[in-house]
């Protein structure tokens, strides 16, 4: 893998003042989440006996159905470990997608480990543990060129593809605006035209352009380049597990046991098992 830097995130610290988790290098892009000054207390757990997660198979790789239909992913795994640093046993019920949130509030479950971002919304309805996860924006060049990483001053005149009314196209205005901002009605499009030399940038959402590269329709033309971006006003707070509001000691819990997988490694594991190419 490409030698990284870990970026500690939403905590504004580096993880060289806080400390890496065991089992973690210098090169390894792993993002931290978490702040050792603020670890939060295990909540007594008695009379928990076991945490009920939904989730949806059809979201890679943050979780899916494996080869013989189970759910496993990011968010499934680690919802897993997280388990069993409580000593609680757990059970990953698979629902559709969009009735995630109303199958929670009827208590069909405990707790979602899916993909929905934390919004002003989402708070209003449940609690939401601290984000495990966050995809950052960033700019995508070709290998081997000399373009230069892009700073307000050196993107001005250069062309960046973007999908069209994204939070990407805003953030770009906004911040770039001497680029050539050429539009695109899909991220495929774009890519393609990177690809083949049709625009110096694209500018887009981090994991898909993690996964094209490493995929056959990249062909090794491109790279990261400059970033990454996370600014929340564009493009969100990330994913964490989600309760019910009338349980925050389950969010207690759970906001816990994200931490203590962080310091034994283990989501350091998880995140580069599912995440080949990093997108920090």
């Amino acid at each position: 893998m490409t030698a990284f830097f870990v970026l500690a995130l939403s905590v504004g610290i580096s993880s060289a003042q806080e400390g890496r988790p065991r089992g973690v290098s210098d090169e390894v892009a792993v993002p931290n989440f978490w702040n050792r000054q603020n670890s939060p207390n295990k909540p007594d757990l008695t009379g928990l006996r076991v945490i009920r997660f939904l989730t949806d198979d059809l979201y890679p790789p943050l979780h899916f159905a494996d080869a013989e239909g189970l759910p496993t992913g990011f968010s499934v795994d680690l919802a897993r470990a997280v388990c069993d640093v409580l000593q609680v046993a757990c059970t990953i019920q698979v629902r559709r997608f969009d009735t995630l949130l109303e199958s929670l509030a009827e208590s069909r479950g405990d707790a979602i480990a899916a993909a929905i971002p934390i919004r002003e919304d989402l708070r209003q309805r449940f609690s939401v543990t601290s984000p495990y996860y966050r995809t950052p924006a960033r700019f995508v060049a070709r290998a081997g060129g000399d373009l230069p990483e892009p700073t307000v001053e050196a993107i001005v005149g250069r062309t960046v593809g973007v999908v069209e009314r994204s939070a990407h196209r805003a953030y770009l205005k906004a911040t770039f605006p001497g680029a050539k901002v050429e539009t695109f009605i899909n991220l495929g499009l774009a890519q393609d035209a990177l690809r083949d030399g049709k625009v110096d940038y694209v500018f887009a959402d981090g994991l898909s352009m993690a996964l094209w590269l490493n995929g056959s329709d990249a062909a090794g033309c491109c790279r990261f380049i400059g970033g990454p971006y996370t600014e929340s006003r564009y493009f969100g707070e990330g994913v964490g597990f989600i309760t019910r509001r009338d349980d925050p000691i389950l969010r207690q819990a759970l906001d816990y046991g994200l931490q203590k997988v962080w310091e034994d490694g283990t989501y350091a594991e998880l995140y580069l098992r599912y995440f080949p190419v990093s997108f920090y």
